[in-house]
Protein backbone atom coordinates (compact mmCIF):
# COMPACT_ATOMS: atom_id res chain seq x y z
CA UNK A 1 0.00 0.00 0.00
CA UNK A 2 3.16 2.34 0.97
CA UNK A 3 4.25 1.70 -2.64
CA UNK A 4 1.48 2.75 -4.39
CA UNK A 5 0.52 5.77 -2.36
CA UNK A 6 4.09 6.88 -3.32
CA UNK A 7 4.11 5.79 -6.82
CA UNK A 8 0.82 8.11 -7.31
CA UNK A 9 2.46 10.83 -5.73
CA UNK A 10 5.20 10.48 -8.19
CA UNK A 11 2.54 10.32 -11.31
CA UNK A 12 0.76 13.19 -10.02
CA UNK A 13 3.47 15.60 -8.82
CA UNK A 14 1.09 19.26 -8.30
CA UNK A 15 -1.69 16.74 -6.75
CA UNK A 16 -2.81 18.20 -2.91
CA UNK A 17 -3.52 15.32 -0.46
CA UNK A 18 -5.94 16.33 2.59
CA UNK A 19 -6.10 13.83 4.93
CA UNK A 20 -8.96 14.04 7.30
CA UNK A 21 -9.22 12.83 10.98
CA UNK A 22 -11.67 11.99 12.92
CA UNK A 23 -11.73 13.20 16.26
CA UNK A 24 -12.82 11.25 19.11
CA UNK A 25 -16.40 11.30 20.26
CA UNK A 26 -16.83 14.07 22.93
CA UNK A 27 -18.04 12.53 26.25
CA UNK A 28 -21.77 14.15 26.95
CA UNK A 29 -21.91 16.05 30.05
CA UNK A 30 -21.87 13.91 33.22
CA UNK A 31 -25.15 14.16 35.93
CA UNK A 32 -24.23 17.31 38.61
CA UNK A 33 -24.01 14.72 41.35
CA UNK A 34 -21.82 12.52 39.44
CA UNK A 35 -19.20 15.40 38.87
CA UNK A 36 -19.41 16.40 42.15
CA UNK A 37 -19.14 12.92 43.90
CA UNK A 38 -15.65 12.18 41.71
CA UNK A 39 -14.19 15.30 43.00
CA UNK A 40 -15.14 16.09 46.58
CA UNK A 41 -13.14 14.32 49.67
CA UNK A 42 -13.87 10.99 50.79
CA UNK A 43 -15.70 12.53 53.67
CA UNK A 44 -18.28 14.04 51.49
CA UNK A 45 -18.33 11.64 49.00
CA UNK A 46 -19.44 9.43 51.53
CA UNK A 47 -22.12 11.62 52.46
CA UNK A 48 -23.32 12.31 49.38
CA UNK A 49 -23.28 8.90 48.20
CA UNK A 50 -25.32 8.32 51.45
CA UNK A 51 -28.05 10.91 50.04
CA UNK A 52 -28.32 8.92 46.37
CA UNK A 53 -29.07 5.79 48.34
CA UNK A 54 -32.09 7.56 49.91
CA UNK A 55 -35.64 7.02 47.67
CA UNK A 56 -37.06 10.16 45.73
CA UNK A 57 -36.20 13.04 47.24
CA UNK A 58 -35.01 14.29 43.60
CA UNK A 59 -35.29 18.24 44.76
CA UNK A 60 -33.37 17.75 47.85
CA UNK A 61 -30.60 16.43 46.14
CA UNK A 62 -30.44 18.67 43.45
CA UNK A 63 -30.23 21.85 45.97
CA UNK A 64 -27.57 20.35 47.83
CA UNK A 65 -25.35 19.54 44.78
CA UNK A 66 -26.31 23.32 43.30
CA UNK A 67 -25.37 24.92 47.31
CA UNK A 68 -22.08 22.62 46.56
CA UNK A 69 -21.11 24.01 43.03
CA UNK A 70 -21.87 27.72 44.72
CA UNK A 71 -19.87 27.74 47.24
CA UNK A 72 -16.92 26.02 45.49
CA UNK A 73 -17.53 28.90 42.85
CA UNK A 74 -17.44 31.43 45.33
CA UNK A 75 -14.43 30.61 47.15
CA UNK A 76 -12.87 30.84 43.80
CA UNK A 77 -14.01 34.30 43.04
CA UNK A 78 -13.12 35.48 46.81
CA UNK A 79 -9.74 34.86 45.34
CA UNK A 80 -9.53 36.85 42.41
CA UNK A 81 -10.94 39.64 44.73
CA UNK A 82 -14.46 39.40 42.80
CA UNK A 83 -17.51 40.61 45.02
CA UNK A 84 -19.60 37.98 46.81
CA UNK A 85 -23.41 38.01 47.72
CA UNK A 86 -23.88 37.06 51.24
CA UNK A 87 -25.20 33.12 51.20
CA UNK A 88 -28.38 32.08 53.67
CA UNK A 89 -29.12 28.77 54.24
CA UNK A 90 -31.60 28.69 55.93
CA UNK A 91 -34.73 26.76 54.03
CA UNK A 92 -38.67 25.69 54.43
CA UNK A 93 -39.04 21.85 53.89
CA UNK A 94 -42.44 21.34 52.56
CA UNK A 95 -44.41 18.28 52.17
CA UNK A 96 -46.30 15.57 54.03
CA UNK A 97 -45.46 12.95 56.85
CA UNK A 98 -43.14 10.61 55.94
CA UNK A 99 -41.38 12.04 53.04
CA UNK A 100 -37.54 12.24 54.44
CA UNK A 101 -37.56 15.81 55.73
CA UNK A 102 -36.01 15.30 59.03
CA UNK A 103 -34.06 12.38 57.29
CA UNK A 104 -32.67 14.64 55.56
CA UNK A 105 -31.84 17.61 57.62
CA UNK A 106 -30.21 15.17 59.72
CA UNK A 107 -27.41 14.54 56.39
CA UNK A 108 -27.54 18.07 55.50
CA UNK A 109 -25.88 19.29 58.60
CA UNK A 110 -23.58 16.52 58.30
CA UNK A 111 -22.74 17.64 54.35
CA UNK A 112 -22.90 21.24 55.46
CA UNK A 113 -20.54 20.30 58.08
CA UNK A 114 -17.79 18.82 55.75
CA UNK A 115 -18.27 21.89 53.48
CA UNK A 116 -16.97 23.78 55.78
CA UNK A 117 -20.10 25.62 56.00
CA UNK A 118 -20.96 24.64 59.86
CA UNK A 119 -18.65 23.96 62.18
CA UNK A 120 -20.37 21.03 63.96
CA UNK A 121 -23.22 19.78 61.66
CA UNK A 122 -25.71 18.31 64.08
CA UNK A 123 -28.98 18.50 64.33
CA UNK A 124 -31.23 20.23 66.89
CA UNK A 125 -34.99 19.23 66.33
CA UNK A 126 -37.58 21.22 68.28
CA UNK A 127 -41.57 21.94 67.89
CA UNK A 128 -43.57 23.84 69.58
CA UNK A 129 -43.72 22.95 72.97
CA UNK A 130 -39.93 23.51 73.05
CA UNK A 131 -40.20 27.28 71.96
CA UNK A 132 -42.78 28.59 73.39
CA UNK A 133 -43.36 29.55 77.06
CA UNK A 134 -45.84 29.57 79.79
CA UNK A 135 -45.60 33.72 80.62
CA UNK A 136 -44.38 36.77 79.49
CA UNK A 137 -40.97 36.85 78.28
CA UNK A 138 -40.21 33.20 78.76
CA UNK A 139 -40.88 32.17 74.89
CA UNK A 140 -38.07 35.05 74.11
CA UNK A 141 -35.74 32.83 76.61
CA UNK A 142 -36.19 29.50 75.57
CA UNK A 143 -35.79 30.47 71.92
CA UNK A 144 -32.22 31.92 72.50
CA UNK A 145 -31.29 29.06 74.20
CA UNK A 146 -32.37 26.62 71.82
CA UNK A 147 -30.70 28.77 68.88
CA UNK A 148 -27.00 29.34 71.49
CA UNK A 149 -27.18 24.97 71.25
CA UNK A 150 -27.79 24.90 68.12
CA UNK A 151 -25.24 26.85 67.00
CA UNK A 152 -22.60 25.04 64.03
CA UNK A 153 -25.18 23.02 63.46
CA UNK A 154 -28.84 22.86 62.20
CA UNK A 155 -32.18 24.16 63.83
CA UNK A 156 -35.23 22.09 62.70
CA UNK A 157 -38.82 22.88 63.63
CA UNK A 158 -40.92 20.71 62.40
CA UNK A 159 -44.89 21.63 62.26
CA UNK A 160 -43.32 25.29 62.50
CA UNK A 161 -46.71 27.02 61.37
CA UNK A 162 -48.08 25.49 64.67
CA UNK A 163 -46.44 28.94 66.23
CA UNK A 164 -49.56 30.88 64.49
CA UNK A 165 -51.88 29.21 66.10
CA UNK A 166 -52.87 30.79 68.95
CA UNK A 167 -54.32 34.42 67.59
CA UNK A 168 -52.17 37.33 68.23
CA UNK A 169 -51.94 36.93 71.82
CA UNK A 170 -50.56 33.81 71.58
CA UNK A 171 -46.81 32.97 72.87
CA UNK A 172 -45.89 31.52 69.07
CA UNK A 173 -45.72 34.94 67.54
CA UNK A 174 -43.19 35.71 70.31
CA UNK A 175 -41.38 32.79 69.19
CA UNK A 176 -41.39 33.69 65.56
CA UNK A 177 -39.99 37.22 66.07
CA UNK A 178 -37.89 36.08 68.19
CA UNK A 179 -36.48 34.07 66.26
CA UNK A 180 -36.70 36.12 62.73
CA UNK A 181 -34.22 38.44 65.06
CA UNK A 182 -32.05 35.23 65.95
CA UNK A 183 -31.27 34.44 61.94
CA UNK A 184 -29.95 37.79 61.50
CA UNK A 185 -27.56 38.04 65.07
CA UNK A 186 -25.90 34.26 64.40
CA UNK A 187 -24.28 35.20 61.33
CA UNK A 188 -23.02 32.21 58.77
CA UNK A 189 -22.29 29.11 61.60
CA UNK A 190 -26.26 28.06 62.05
CA UNK A 191 -29.09 26.88 59.57
CA UNK A 192 -32.34 26.90 60.35
CA UNK A 193 -35.18 24.88 58.81
CA UNK A 194 -38.29 24.81 59.46
CA UNK A 195 -40.55 22.00 58.38
CA UNK A 196 -44.56 21.24 57.47
CA UNK A 197 -47.36 20.86 55.17
CA UNK A 198 -47.10 23.04 52.30
CA UNK A 199 -50.04 24.94 52.28
CA UNK A 200 -49.34 25.64 56.31
CA UNK A 201 -45.79 26.70 56.23
CA UNK A 202 -46.85 28.68 53.43
CA UNK A 203 -49.05 30.43 55.37
CA UNK A 204 -46.82 30.91 58.65
CA UNK A 205 -44.45 32.94 56.56
CA UNK A 206 -46.70 35.73 55.94
CA UNK A 207 -47.30 35.75 59.82
CA UNK A 208 -43.79 37.76 59.98
CA UNK A 209 -42.82 40.60 57.54
CA UNK A 210 -39.03 39.28 57.54
CA UNK A 211 -39.42 35.80 57.31
CA UNK A 212 -39.89 34.85 53.61
CA UNK A 213 -36.44 36.98 53.23
CA UNK A 214 -34.87 34.89 55.79
CA UNK A 215 -36.01 31.25 54.39
CA UNK A 216 -34.61 32.00 50.55
CA UNK A 217 -34.55 28.14 49.89
CA UNK A 218 -37.53 26.14 49.27
CA UNK A 219 -37.68 22.63 48.69
CA UNK A 220 -40.96 20.22 47.77
CA UNK A 221 -40.83 17.06 49.35
CA UNK A 222 -43.36 14.99 47.24
CA UNK A 223 -45.11 12.10 48.36
CA UNK A 224 -43.63 8.34 47.80
CA UNK A 225 -45.26 6.47 44.55
CA UNK A 226 -45.98 2.85 45.09
CA UNK A 227 -43.02 1.27 43.72
CA UNK A 228 -40.69 3.97 45.87
CA UNK A 229 -42.82 2.93 49.16
CA UNK A 230 -41.88 -0.83 48.27
CA UNK A 231 -38.45 0.08 47.71
CA UNK A 232 -38.51 1.57 50.79
CA UNK A 233 -40.12 -1.22 52.44
CA UNK A 234 -37.25 -3.31 50.94
CA UNK A 235 -34.49 -1.19 52.01
CA UNK A 236 -35.99 -1.59 55.78
CA UNK A 237 -36.34 -4.98 56.23
CA UNK A 238 -32.22 -5.38 54.73
CA UNK A 239 -31.76 -2.93 57.40
CA UNK A 240 -32.98 -5.24 59.99
CA UNK A 241 -31.87 -7.95 58.46
CA UNK A 242 -34.75 -9.30 57.52
CA UNK A 243 -36.60 -10.20 53.99
CA UNK A 244 -39.40 -9.98 52.23
CA UNK A 245 -41.17 -12.87 50.64
CA UNK A 246 -42.69 -12.05 47.19
CA UNK A 247 -46.15 -12.67 48.60
CA UNK A 248 -45.35 -10.04 51.19
CA UNK A 249 -44.07 -7.63 48.71
CA UNK A 250 -46.97 -8.52 46.37
CA UNK A 251 -49.42 -7.83 49.40
CA UNK A 252 -48.07 -4.70 50.55
CA UNK A 253 -47.94 -3.28 46.98
CA UNK A 254 -51.95 -4.02 46.84
CA UNK A 255 -52.47 -2.39 49.96
CA UNK A 256 -50.58 0.66 49.16
CA UNK A 257 -52.22 0.79 45.85
CA UNK A 258 -56.02 1.08 48.06
CA UNK A 259 -54.50 3.91 50.13
CA UNK A 260 -53.25 5.81 47.50
CA UNK A 261 -56.16 5.40 45.07
CA UNK A 262 -58.71 6.46 47.85
CA UNK A 263 -60.06 10.22 47.19
CA UNK A 264 -61.09 9.87 50.87
CA UNK A 265 -57.55 9.03 52.56
CA UNK A 266 -56.47 12.01 54.55
CA UNK A 267 -52.97 12.26 56.49
CA UNK A 268 -50.75 9.57 54.87
CA UNK A 269 -47.35 9.22 56.07
CA UNK A 270 -45.58 7.60 53.52
CA UNK A 271 -42.63 5.88 54.39
CA UNK A 272 -43.83 6.52 58.61
CA UNK A 273 -46.66 4.07 57.30
CA UNK A 274 -44.43 1.39 55.47
CA UNK A 275 -42.13 1.31 58.59
CA UNK A 276 -44.83 1.10 61.41
CA UNK A 277 -45.89 -1.82 59.39
CA UNK A 278 -42.83 -3.79 58.82
CA UNK A 279 -42.89 -3.18 62.77
CA UNK A 280 -45.59 -4.42 63.14
CA UNK A 281 -45.19 -7.68 60.81
CA UNK A 282 -41.90 -8.47 62.69
CA UNK A 283 -44.01 -8.67 66.10
CA UNK A 284 -46.84 -11.04 63.90
CA UNK A 285 -43.91 -13.06 62.80
CA UNK A 286 -42.34 -13.73 65.95
CA UNK A 287 -45.79 -15.00 67.43
CA UNK A 288 -46.46 -17.20 64.79
CA UNK A 289 -42.35 -18.36 64.60
CA UNK A 290 -42.32 -19.01 68.67
CA UNK A 291 -45.28 -21.56 68.19
CA UNK A 292 -42.50 -23.36 66.02
CA UNK A 293 -40.13 -26.27 67.34
CA UNK A 294 -37.42 -25.35 65.27
CA UNK A 295 -36.80 -22.34 63.43
CA UNK A 296 -33.67 -22.26 60.98
CA UNK A 297 -32.09 -18.92 59.87
CA UNK A 298 -34.24 -18.72 56.52
CA UNK A 299 -37.80 -18.81 58.85
CA UNK A 300 -36.04 -16.34 61.05
CA UNK A 301 -34.98 -13.88 57.91
CA UNK A 302 -38.49 -14.23 56.12
CA UNK A 303 -41.55 -11.90 56.49
CA UNK A 304 -44.23 -13.51 54.80
CA UNK A 305 -47.74 -12.54 53.20
CA UNK A 306 -49.58 -13.58 56.80
CA UNK A 307 -47.49 -11.68 58.93
CA UNK A 308 -48.41 -8.30 57.29
CA UNK A 309 -52.28 -7.43 58.94
CA UNK A 310 -53.68 -4.23 57.45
Amino acid sequence: MKQQSESTSASYPNRIQVVFKREPPKKLNEPLATSIRSIVHSELSTLFNELEGLVGLTEAKKTIYEIYALYQINKEREKHGLQLEKQVFHMVFKGNPGTGKTTVARLFGKIFREMGILTKGHLIEVERADLVGEFIGHTAQKTRELVKKALGGILFIDEAYSLARGGEKDFGKEAVDCLTKSLEDANNDFICIIAGYNEEMENFLELNPGLPSRFPIHIDFCDYSVDELLEIAHIMTRKKDFELTTDASDKIKRSLLNILSNPFQENFSNARHVRNCIEKAIRVQAVRLLRSNELTREDLLQLKAEDFVF
